[in-house]
């Protein structure tokens, strides 16, 4: 085993979302049979509170995450690239592994300390400028994606680096977590709700492209067929940017103003621990306009609740379409309500395919997979 090695991970993040969650999961599956484990981030947050949880060792390192156009001669020189490459050195770290606001102090510290820095692209958006070809080509010692979504649409605007430089490792969930035996009737009892009465939940952080108005025109489609269904959604603006809490603001407001909406919608706000939420629900709906790869929907399968999202990204290699949950086409909440009213209305079609799911991220999606894929490209770096 390779318990003896430190791997260092650096973030620019401290709020919990999708990719810190896609982190942790790896985190906790390596576990310390392999390596000492670090985490950097640039403040305290929800992220460093989780990461403490599993034994994790948390280092504040203060920093601003780098922006799409940094220039790397003068971001890998900054301060901050100094103190984590004396951090590194002080830890002896084996290797780091980065997302992309921490890539140029991470690249840094790595050829301060002559060790492999991993780039694990989980966004798809992050266009290479010419001032950066070198960089990624030369400088970052390996780049991962977490999905083919993710890998083709970067490579397809930036085709700097060969595709075979690129793996794709798919994130995953631990089935002992995530299992359909957890207790949703608590969500169930703070909405007011029976057992019986049909509920449609989506889980996401307030940003644009999440497509909570696309959810909130769904409802009003599946309202007219299915009247006593209800709806919830977990989620906050867990990065704090004003953008998202502009977009937050408009869609909290068009909830409540709305008549249907202000009768069978909630907001639930933040969920550390989306479980319950998940196990109180008949099915997921995930609108996003894009996702990258979308832990939601491998999390829902793993509680044996069918999802219904858009066809647009990673969802669609890791959902069955018509199997395990229903893609749609983007941007159409016309068709993600009649899958869902589908499903409503036919319990052992939602049976069929919450089995079919769990069944699917047991064989495809485990977090041991993710773990044994990604300490391999580590160890063969090291």
């Amino acid at each position: 085993m390779t318990g003896n090695k430190n791997l260092m991970f650096a973030s620019s993040y401290t709020g919990l979302g999708g990719g810190e969650t896609i982190q942790l999961n790896l985190i906790e599956a390596l576990g310390p049979d392999r390596y000492r484990i670090h985490l950097v981030v640039p403040g305290e947050g929800q992220f460093a509170k989780s990461a403490r949880k599993l034994g994790v060792q948390v280092h504040i390192l203060p920093f601003r995450g780098a922006t799409t156009w940094f220039v790397p001669a003068i971001w890998t020189r900054l301060p901050a690239a100094r103190r984590l490459g004396a951090l590194v050195k002080r830890l002896d770290i084996d290797a780091l592994v980065s997302n992309y606001h921490a890539l140029p102090f991470a690249v840094a510290a790595g050829k301060a300390a002559r060790i492999p820095v991993t780039w694990y692209s989980i966004g798809w958006w992050f266009p290479i400028r010419p001032w950066q070809r070198a960089f990624f080509r030369r400088d970052v010692t390996q780049i991962a994606a977490a999905s083919g979504s993710v890998r083709d649409r970067w490579l397809s605007h930036s085709p700097v680096v060969a595709p075979d430089r690129v793996p794709v490792i798919f994130p995953g969930v631990n089935p002992d977590t995530f299992h359909p035996g957890v207790d949703g009737a608590p969500i169930r009892e703070k909405l007011g709700i029976g057992p019986d009465v049909p509920l449609v939940v989506m889980l996401a952080r307030f940003q644009h492209v999440k497509g909570h108005d696309v959810f909130q025109a769904m409802i009003r489609h599946v309202h007219a067929q299915v009247p006593e269904a209800r709806f919830a959604v977990a989620g906050e603006n867990v990065f704090g940017v004003r953008k998202d809490e502009h977009y937050k603001l408009a869609m909290l407001t068009h909830a409540r103003e709305d008549p249907v909406l202000s009768r069978t919608l909630t907001y639930l706000g933040f969920y550390e621990d989306p479980r319950p939420v998940v196990s109180a629900a008949d099915v997921v709906v995930c609108p996003s306009r894009f996702e990258s790869l979308g832990m939601v929907h491998l999390e829902a399968m793993a509680m044996a609740r069918p999802v219904v999202s858009m066809n647009n990204g990673g969802p669609a290699e890791t959902i069955r379409d018509g199997v395990t949950g229903f893609l749609v086409p983007p941007e159409d909440p016309a068709a993600l309500a009649d899958r869902v009213v589908r499903l409503l209305r036919d319990p052992a079609l939602r049976a069929r395919m919450g089995e079919a799911g769990r069944a699917h991220v047991l064989a495809n999606f485990t977090a041991d997979r993710f773990a044994a894929r990604f300490s391999e490209l580590i160890d063969g770096l090291i």
